[in-house]
């Protein structure tokens, strides 16, 4: 089972020779029980997933400038990161008071795999701003157009976002390479933990 979607194929086609059907009556019930236990775990994990999130504040009733990041396991939200480094996200800035719902349609949809654009998907941010709230949605390969394209239509399906919403596309490599861009941050945060010499 390569795909997720895997598990959820099943052929009552009918045309199964009998004897194949009795020959291997141990192959099907392998291929059974690995369904179930596939919907079982992936049932799990979205009870889990609801369970905490349940408890978290929305995006849009926090204050100030805060971000929360949802990747896949293992995908560290850096651009450095293995899974990120050639690839980009998608960049939509929204007036405040709809970052909540926005927020949680994408996650929605990450989980139950509307993108169908295979593990293409890294993970999405919510960024809260004081003057607006930004969405972000990453994947793995900014040079492939045709997913980056069919990320940006299911993502303005998902959002529900009017024809002339401005959707920005930016690779990982130009955020990198734009002077100053968390520069002045990273080194202010390595200022604070460095030990600082008394010199009269």
């Amino acid at each position: 089972m390569n795909n997720k979607f895997d598990a959820l194929k099943d052929d009552d086609s009918g045309d199964h020779d009998q004897n194949e059907e009795n020959s291997t009556p141990k192959d099907g019930e392998k291929e059974k029980t690995e369904r179930d236990k596939s919907q079982s775990s992936s049932k799990r994990k979205v009870e889990q997933f609801w369970r905490f999130y349940s408890h978290m504040v929305r995006p849009g009733d926090l204050t100030g400038h805060s971000d929360f990041h949802l990747f896949k396991e293992g995908i560290k939200p850096m651009w450095e990161d293995d899974a990120n480094k050639n690839g980009g996200k998608w960049i939509i800035r929204l007036r405040k008071g709809l970052a909540s719902r926005c927020w949680e349609n994408l996650i929605l949809a990450m989980l139950g795999e509307q993108f169908m654009v295979g593990e293409e998907i890294c993970g999405a941010v919510v960024s809260v701003r004081f003057q607006e709230d930004i969405i972000s949605i990453w994947n793995k390969t900014a040079s492939d157009q045709a997913t980056t394209a069919r990320i940006r239509d299911t993502l303005r399906r998902v959002l529900n976002l009017p024809p002339n919403t401005i959707m920005e596309y930016k690779t990982h490599t130009d955020s990198i390479k734009m002077p100053g861009r968390l520069g002045p941050q990273r080194l202010l945060f390595q200022n604070l933990w460095k030990p600082r010499l008394n010199v009269p």
